[in-house]
Parts: structure tokens; C-alpha cells; sequence
């Protein structure tokens, strides 16, 4: 569509004059009035029309008027055309010029008779008059050629006669590239009915809708309210489902980049069907916390991991440490990173397995600070093979986190899942001992080493969300596991501002937990996305799989939630585990930790406090004997 535009623009714009050379015809048009003028005063009154003094009168007035103009920037380019400062200063130009000829004129220094002084004031007003009105033909011409390109533009309602209506009006029609014509507003005070707003006029509410798209063949509507809760838009994208209209919205406070330009409207998306809430943080102490100084991220491929990295470059790090076991993920990480901030950005090839290869690492860059979002993480695959969530999950973890205990990391931020909370699963248990390593860290090393739990991130690889896209776009039924089963939703950009949050306000040993709204039937999710794609397609229900829970809960069974510091961030304490304690545990009830059940004891066994007992923090740990060495 964008070519197109580009297209159709490059031949209206072969209509119009250069600017430079349309200011030239302007002025030119300009001075030209004054001899006609003139020459149609002394023909109106019947005075001699060739007298050498109406002719010098009128060089005069021509000179003066662009002298003048010059001086008011009249011819300087200062105004908008047809604006009413180049009103004013086109009055203020012919007016001087009117008074100086008139007095020349009764000076009688371009001699006796005509032009009288009279003839002057009304030369004076009908140029006025003149200049104005071939400036308005000139305009209403452009307006013309412009009205046959926009009227292939697409016709879109405004909903929100507030400010941002109003900036989202002006940009779609200031701006060249934009693919929408705004026709006219809507908006739910009924104080504002009839009301015009950069010249559209408000024609009703929400509910004459239907109505109002009919009536101007508009085909998008764009709500552009910036604070609007997840339950207004998910209103008012039923309202133009039913009405046959796209839904475009404006993105939240927290996301504006701008005033209001075309480049901030995007389709209604995943995170709006999912009514969510963006995370409010303290940037400047997150700034204060990443600038100038070295920070490690594991799992940087991921999705959670990249984003990380992205958000943490522009907030003038020394360095970032990039670390993943993938390496297409790596490449194709780096080269996701605008140029200015890839300089900072060190990839490294590692697997967190790998306690030696970590520890080389660690002892090279020397980071202050990490975060751990290295993991695998779906249920069903984990269910299948235990002892590589135990490998990964718990090992890795654990390697990371001696990592950054010989290496004196001052915050670290292990990134959690939900499911970690009252676990059920193998990915729930791995997570929660993971949880409970960082929390014996945090008391070993008295530092800010934190978790952050997260529900079901948007766009992730291999998320529900993503699944059913897929399965849209290939015109196959949506499989959907549960009628009622109920999922916590977030988006990768607000899982990421938490988690550089949680760096600055968690305490040794805590969860933190995100207030995430209201849990999202997954049904809902699947009906909606069928009927934005405008598709016949079926649902199917496939069951709960091995490990799944019908709701997923984001406090355990237990534990007590505080909110000092953030309005929507929960603290909860987590019970530390020693991974030799655990592994005591799991050979008292003769098992293993590479299976569930093992890793069900593990995760639950009772906190020990001996820790004098406990051999020093640098031992490693060992992929091959899953025991501490």
C-alpha cells in the first residue's frame, strides 16, 4: 500500500510548482495587482490612461510592496500560505505601501492630476483584496489535486474528541505518507456533540457508530485515546467488528513516543484482546542502575532475553554481555540492535551447562549485573524429559549463580514463571527451585539477588497466541485445550520493564510478582482472533496435556504478598534451598532428581538453616553426576 501512496503522491506532486518558484508567482501576482489596479480606476473614471504619472505611481507601488514584504518576510518564505499570520503580514505590507504612495502622491512628486489620493486608498483596498483572493484560487486548486488523491486514501473515524484526537487528526493530515483521511469524530460525552475538531465535527457517540460509518463510508475507526482501559477498547473493537470497520488504536501513556504521529497507530493486537495494564516504572533508577556499568544477559536469543537486551542498550551500559547457546539467535539478535547501540553489545556462545566455559566468561567481562533468563520452558516437552529441565533449569541456574558469586555480581535477577507457583509440573518445580537457589544466594551473599515471576509472555515462540496465528493463516480449525481453561497474559516489552524494575527495588530473596489484572479465558482469545481475521473456522477442544492446570495462580499456597515500593508489584518471600539440602532430600525419599517426583521433593523440602555446614559456594556443579562436587 505504501508504494501505491508513494505513487499516486509523486504525480500530485508533479502538478504543483516547486515551492521556491511558487513564492516567485506569488510575488509576482502580488505586484502585478497595482498597475491593474491603476490602469482600471483611471479607465473606471474615464481619466487618461496612458499618463506617464499613473504608469511611474505604479513602478512606485510595485517597489514598495516588495520592499516592504521583504522587511515582514512576506516573500521570505516565514508563513504558512493562507495562514492568518501571512494575512496579517500581507495587510500590514499593502498598507504601508498604501500610505507611502498616498503621501508621494499628495506631495505631487509624480506631478499635478491623476492619480488623485483617493485613487490610491482605493487602489490600496482592492489590492488587499486582490492578492488575497488569487492566493485563495491558488489554494483551493491544491486543494482540488489534493482531495482526488485523498479521497483513495482510506476514510477512518476518530474516536476521542480530546487531545489525542487532536493530534491524530492533525498528523494524518499533515503528513504525506499517511494511508488514512480522517472524516469525522466520535466521542462518548455527549457535551461534545457537534463540537469540530481540527475541522471534523464530533457527529455522536460510540453508539451511532453503525450509523456514522454508513453515512461517511468510513472503513477504520482509530481510538485515540491513550489512557483507555483494556475494557473500553475491547468494547469499542466489538462495536466495529459488528460495523465492518478495522479497529486502530493509539498505544498507551507509557508507550507514546511522539505527538500523536501516524507511526504510533498500529492495529488493535494481541496485547489489547488481552485487556492488559503497562507497568509504570522508575526509569531513572533503572538508568541509574545500567548506565556505565557491565551487564550480563543468559538466554539472550530468547524472547524475553532479546528484548532485555535491546531495552537495556539504550540506557547507556559499559558493555552487554550477550550470551546464548544458539548461535543463529545470536546473529540474528545483534543484527535486530539499531548500529549505535551494537557497539555495546558483546555476543558470547556459551551454554549455562557449561560451569568452566560460564566461569571464563564471568572472569572476563566482570559483570555488576545479571540477568538469568536462560531456561527451558514448555510443559509438555519438559514433561517428557525431566532431567533436562533439572540440567538446564537447576544446574544452569545454579552454575550462573556461583558464576556471579566468584565473580562478585552485586544484582542478580533470575527470571520465573508462574507456573512456579504451587508447581504441578516438571517446568513448575525446576522453576521454583531455581526460585529458591536465588533466595539461598541472596542470604549467603547478602545481595539484592532476586526473582521475577512472569505469566504467558505475547508473541513468544511456540505461545498459545503464536499457535493460533499460525493455525488462522493456514485456514485449519484453532485447537484450544479447555473451554475454561485461564491464562495470565503479558506482553514482552511490560514482562522486560519488570523485570529492570525488580533490579532496582527487589530484596535479597524475593519473588516479585506482577499484578497482572484478571486471568484471560483462552477461548475468548481464540474467538476473537478468528473474528479479526474475518474466517469461518472452527474451534477444536484437544484436552488438558500431561502437567497442564486449568488456571494458573501467580501467589503459592502460603505466601504472603506486600507491595512497598510499587503500586502493581507483589513481594513475596521465598524459602531458600541449598542444592545440597535438596539433593539430601531426594536421596532420603530414594529418588532422583532428573525425574518429577524427584524434583517435586526437591522443590518442596523444608529450608535448612546450617549453613555453616554447607561446603564453600565455589564448588561446581555437574551436569553428568547431577551432584555438587
Amino acid at each position: 500500500m505504501d508504494g501505491k501512496i508513494a505513487e499516486r503522491r509523486l504525480g500530485v506532486q508533479k502538478l504543483v510548482i516547486d515551492r521556491g518558484w511558487r513564492l516567485f508567482l506569488v510575488a509576482s501576482g502580488d505586484l502585478l495587482v497595482w498597475p491593474i489596479m491603476f490602469y482600471s480606476i483611471t479607465f473606471l473614471l474615464q481619466r487618461p490612461t496612458f499618463r506617464a504619472a499613473i504608469l511611474l505611481v505604479a513602478l512606485t507601488a510595485m517597489a514598495l510592496q516588495l520592499a516592504i514584504g521583504m522587511m515582514t518576510g512576506l516573500y521570505r518564505r516565514r508563513y504558512q500560505p493562507l495562514s492568518f499570520e501571512e494575512a496579517g503580514a500581507l495587510a500590514v505590507t499593502t498598507g504601508f505601501c498604501g500610505v507611502i504612495l498616498g503621501l508621494l502622491v499628495v506631495a505631487r512628486v509624480f506631478g499635478p492630476g491623476p492619480p488623485f489620493g483617493h485613487d490610491v486608498v482605493l487602489a490600496s483596498w482592492a489590492a488587499i483584496s486582490f492578492m488575497l483572493g488569487h492566493r485563495y484560487l491558488r489554494r483551493l486548486r491544491t486543494r482540488v489535486l489534493a482531495s482526488k488523491f485523498e479521497r483513495q486514501l482510506t476514510p477512518i473515524i476518530v474516536f476521542g474528541a480530546g487531545g489525542g484526537g487532536y493530534r491524530s487528526i492533525k498528523a494524518m493530515q499533515s503528513l504525506k505518507g499517511s494511508p488514512y483521511r480522517p472524516v469525522v469524530l466520535l466521542d462518548d460525552d455527549p457535551g461534545k456533540k457537534n463540537v469540530r475538531i481540527a475541522g471534523l465535527r464530533v457527529a455522536g457517540t460510540s453508539a451511532d457508530l453503525e450509523r456514522v460509518a454508513r453515512h461517511y463510508k468510513a472503513e477504520a475507526i482509530l481510538i485515540a485515546i491513550p489512557s483507555a482501559s483494556g475494557k473500553l477498547l475491547r468494547r469499542l473493537n466489538q462495536l466495529a467488528q459488528a460495523a465492518g470497520l478495522e479497529t486502530l488504536v493509539m498505544p498507551p501513556v507509557q508507550r507514546l513516543v511522539g505527538d500523536g504521529s501516524i507511526r504510533e497507530i498500529t492495529r488493535y493486537r494481541d496485547e489489547d484482546v488481552l485487556n492488559r495494564r503497562i507497568v509504570d516504572i522508575d526509569t531513572t533508577a533503572v538508568h541509574q542502575l545500567v548506565a556505565e556499568a557491565t551487564v550480563l544477559v543468559t538466554g539472550a536469543g530468547g524472547s524475553i532475553g532479546s528484548e532485555l537486551v535491546r531495552q537495556l542498550a539504550a540506557l547507556d551500559p559499559a558493555k552487554i554481555v550477550v550470551l546464548d547457546r544458539d548461535d543463529s539467535l545470536l546473529h540474528h539478535l545483534i543484527a535486530s540492535i539499531p548500529e549505535k547501540q551494537r557497539k555495546v553489545c558483546v555476543p558470547v556462545l556459551v551454554d549455562i551447562r557449561d560451569i568452566d566455559r560460564l566461569q571464563e566468561v564471568f572472569s572476563e567481562h566482570r559483570p555488576q549485573v545479571v540477568f538469568h533468563a536462560a531456561a527451558l520452558k514448555h510443559v509438555p516437552a519438559l514433561e517428557d524429559a525431566p532431567g533436562e529441565g533439572w540440567k538446564t533449569n537447576v544446574l544452569g541456574t545454579g552454575n550462573v549463580i556461583l558464576a556471579c558469586h566468584a565473580n562478585h555480581v552485586v544484582r542478580f535477577v533470575n527470571i520465573s514463571t508462574d507456573k512456579a507457583a504451587n508447581p504441578v509440573n516438571v517446568l513448575g518445580y525446576t522453576k521454583r527451585i531455581a526460585e529458591r537457589l536465588t533466595a539461598a544466594a541472596a542470604i549467603r551473599n547478602q545481595m539484592p539477588y532476586v526473582s521475577v515471576r512472569f505469566g504467558n509472555v505475547i508473541g513468544s515462540r511456540g505461545s498459545a497466541l503464536e499457535t493460533f496465528e499460525a493455525q488462522i493463516a493456514a485456514n485449519s480449525p484453532v485447537t484450544v485445550t479447555h473451554p475454561d481453561v485461564t491464562r495470565y497474559f503479558m506482553s514482552v516489552r511490560e514482562a522486560v520493564r519488570l523485570t529492570m524494575q525488580a533490579a532496582t527495588i527487589g530484596r535479597p530473596g524475593e519473588a516479585m510478582v506482577l499484578d497482572m489484572g484478571t486471568p484471560v479465558r483462552v477461548l475468548d482469545v481464540a474467538k476473537q482472533l478468528i473474528e479479526q481475521s474475518g474466517r469461518p473456522l472452527e474451534i477444536e477442544f484437544t484436552g488438558l496435556r500431561p502437567g497442564e492446570k486449568l488456571h494458573e495462580v501467580l501467589v503459592g499456597a502460603g505466601e504472603e504478598t506486600s507491595r512497598p515500593f510499587h503500586p502493581m508489584i507483589d513481594h513475596v518471600e521465598v524459602p531458600h534451598l541449598y542444592i545440597r539440602h535438596g539433593l539430601d532430600a531426594c536421596a532420603d525419599a530414594g529418588m532422583s532428581p532428573t525425574t518429577k517426583d524427584g524434583l517435586r521433593v526437591m522443590a518442596g523440602c523444608e529450608p535448612r538453616d546450617d549453613r555453616a555446614n554447607i561446603r564453600p559456594p565455589d564448588r561446581q556443579f555437574r551436569t553428568g553426576s547431577m551432584r555438587e562436587v
